[in-house]
């Protein structure tokens, strides 16, 4: 069973910047074979679509993260990154990354990792 290890997660004052990784628990796992993408859980709300990229370079992203976060992959190291600037208190969530996302179904794929908390304040 492949599971997907984020980290990178943290506290951070608002208007900050982070920067999230999403590795395989196998090496025989690759990314590059998947569609991949992140999503956040607030506190007591439901898990929501931030950000994906397809096995082509496309990206796609939730109104409310584009242009202050960028999702990209490294082949090579087969890790996905999720940066974050401008960081906003209501970008307070734990952050899940995902492998199989549907770019026609804009839905998750199969594969989920622990999450990885990230923190804004105020």
């Amino acid at each position: 069973q492949v599971q997907l290890v984020e980290s990178g997660g943290g506290l951070v004052q608002a208007g900050g910047s982070l920067r999230l990784s999403c590795a395989a628990s196998r090496s025989d796992f690759s990314f590059s074979a998947y569609n991949m993408a992140w999503y956040r859980q607030p506190p007591g709300k439901q898990r929501e679509f931030v950000a994906a990229i397809s096995v082509l370079g496309n990206t796609n992203y939730a109104v409310s993260v584009k242009g202050r976060f960028t999702i990209s992959r490294d082949s090579a190291k087969n890790i996905v990154y999720l940066q974050m600037n401008s960081l906003k208190p209501e970008d307070t969530a734990a952050y899940y990354c995902n492998a199989g996302f549907s770019l026609v179904r804009q839905t998750s794929g199969n594969y989920w990792g622990q999450g990885t908390q990230v923190t804004v304040s105020s």
